[in-house]
């Protein structure tokens, strides 16, 4: 399946990757993949959903909306709002992709963002300026990330 890209320049939140507290080297920027909205849809329809568009709107189906996919819960907002930037603990035990791992970071059916495991685990913070709900994904493991508004996540397996 290819993609289509958005330069990081023209995409619209590029901001959360030129934030001045939370620096994002010339070298991970160049592995950050905005999708188009076609690309976008694509991923959330082979990888997330083929039924709901946001998180908030998983329904019986959906792998996300069973209660065996969570196997636990988590708090992101303590260690983003720390200064220091490792991930979660339990997330990072969670996961073990390597570094090079493709992984998806979805905000929704039509914005994701392409990257590898290592950028994100560097630049995580950044990612989650938008907190509505984003998933974790990556196309060859089944650990799945949900991340919710109010502070918590949940690691589980998709399905």
């Amino acid at each position: 399946m290819s993609h289509t890209y958005i330069p990081l320049t023209q995409y619209t939140r590029k901001w959360i990757f030129n934030h001045k507290d939370l620096p994002v080297s010339n070298e991970d920027k160049a592995h950050i993949r905005p999708l188009d909205q076609k690309s976008a849809m694509l991923i959330w329809n082979k990888w997330i959903s083929n039924k709901s568009s946001r998180s908030e709107l998983f329904t019986k189906g959906d792998w996300a909306a069973k209660q065996d996919t969570w196997k636990e819960t988590g708090h992101w907002q303590s260690a983003w709002d720390s200064d220091a930037p490792q991930l979660p603990e339990t997330l990072a035990h969670f996961i073990d992709w390597s570094g090079d791992a493709i992984v998806y970071f979805c905000y929704d059916k039509y914005q994701a963002i392409e990257t590898t495991w290592e950028v994100f685990e560097r630049n995580w913070k950044c990612f989650l300026f938008f907190d509505d709900g984003p998933l974790l994904v990556s196309p060859k493991k089944k650990q799945a990330v949900l991340f919710h508004q109010n502070g918590q996540y949940q690691v589980g397996h998709r399905g």
